[in-house]
């Protein structure tokens, strides 16, 4: 069994695939044992790379985005959240009709935002701050016309704002949800899962790191998260609720139900590999922050060959077909899995595959 250590930025509902597979052993089917480690702060994700005591950090794309060429590259291999998972709560009773669960936000509209104060927490990093005004200037508002507080802990902004302070507050799905179960004086405005898809978070590591068989084992933990992020999306979570219960204990069971739920039908979860057209439009609101002087390419910072190996290998399986493994050339890529109804029904094959230096390399193999 090969030790494979994880860092990451949090504990939150959309990482629940990767929960999954853990509980229900699925990393170990694949000769890995999954540890996981939360640094406080947040940021030491990246000094845990530095030192080698972890094999990936698990977080925003921002982070590698705004340090390539800067002062780090890090090389994304696989996506888990593939939404933003945030809410914004307003002072007073739902608008509309419908439960508060069901967050029933028929009036609401962003541009009500205009001239008013938001706070917004920022305790796991900027990827808050960068989304939500992102998505103000994608609906034509102008950020600068809010106000923000946001350089407070979560917990603090949430009381301060159930207190009276400010006039919204984002802050992750799962805890507005919560606060608007207990606190009638709050409720759902918005939910963000719904706005189109983004690479929330993402797997990375340094690239000076990376050889064949640190990509063979990423490979591995991505066939065991697409088993996750299937398994979740089979499985309504009614029928999963107690273990919901056991790893998120503080939250209400029926709150984290609704919001997991929520999240199979809303597109959290698609596959490991990165949305290109989520990349993009990241990218985008990345640029018009400042973290990156103009959107990084796609194929510049993303490796989609062990997230693309293993959904060749899930679909393999669940068309109970035969697998073929083709290694590549040069030998520091990872080895190729193809069906056999694949190789029979082309006389050439294209693969696209990247090597651990990141650098696009095209195989053809002909059969």
């Amino acid at each position: 069994m090969q030790r494979f250590n994880l860092t990451a930025t949090g504990y939150n509902l959309n990482y629940l695939p990767e929960y999954i597979a853990l509980r229900h052993g699925f990393f170990r089917e694949q000769g890995l044992e999954v540890t996981v480690t939360i640094p406080t702060p947040w940021d030491g994700v990246l000094d845990a790379l530095e030192n080698g005591t972890a094999d990936m950090a698990l977080g925003g794309i921002w982070v590698p985005s705004m340090y390539r060429d800067r002062v780090q590259n890090y090389p994304v291999f696989a996506q888990i959240a593939n939404r933003c998972p945030l809410a914004i709560l307003k002072h007073g009773p739902p608008e509309g009709f419908g439960s508060q669960l069901e967050c029933s936000y028929a009036r609401f509209k962003l541009a009500d935002m205009a001239g008013k104060t938001v706070l917004m927490k920022s305790g796991g990093g900027a990827s808050v701050g960068l989304f939500f005004k992102m998505l103000l200037r994608e609906n034509g508002i102008d950020a600068r016309s809010v106000d923000y507080i946001q350089d407070l802990d979560g917990v603090m902004l949430g009381n301060l704002f159930q207190g009276g302070m400010g006039d919204y507050f984002v802050t992750d799905n799962l805890s507005a949800l919560a606060m608007a179960a207990r606190n009638p004086k709050v409720s759902i405005a918005m939910q963000t899962v719904t706005e189109g898809d983004i690479p929330w978070s993402v797997y990375y590591r340094e690239t000076a790191t990376i050889n064949a068989e640190v990509l063979d084992a990423q490979r591995r933990f991505c066939i065991a998260l697409e088993k996750g992020i299937a398994w979740v999306l089979q499985h309504d979570a009614e029928k999963f609720r107690d273990e919901l219960a056991e790893l998120f204990p503080a939250v209400p069971v029926d709150v984290a139900v609704s919001v997991t739920n929520a999240f199979r039908h809303d597109g959290m979860w698609t596959s490991t590999s990165v949305s290109r057209n989520g990349f993009e439009r990241w990218q985008l609101g990345l640029r018009d922050a400042r973290l990156v002087e103009e959107p990084i390419a796609y194929d510049d910072i993303v490796n989609d060959g062990p997230a693309a190996a293993a959904q060749i290998v899930a679909q393999t399986a669940a068309d109970n077909l035969p697998l073929v493994v083709i290694r590549s050339y040069p030998p520091s890529t990872s080895p190729i899995f193809v069906s056999d109804t694949q190789l029979l029904s082309q006389h050439i094959v294209f693969f696209h595959v990247h090597t651990h230096t990141t650098k696009l390399v095209t195989l053809h193999f002909r059969v």
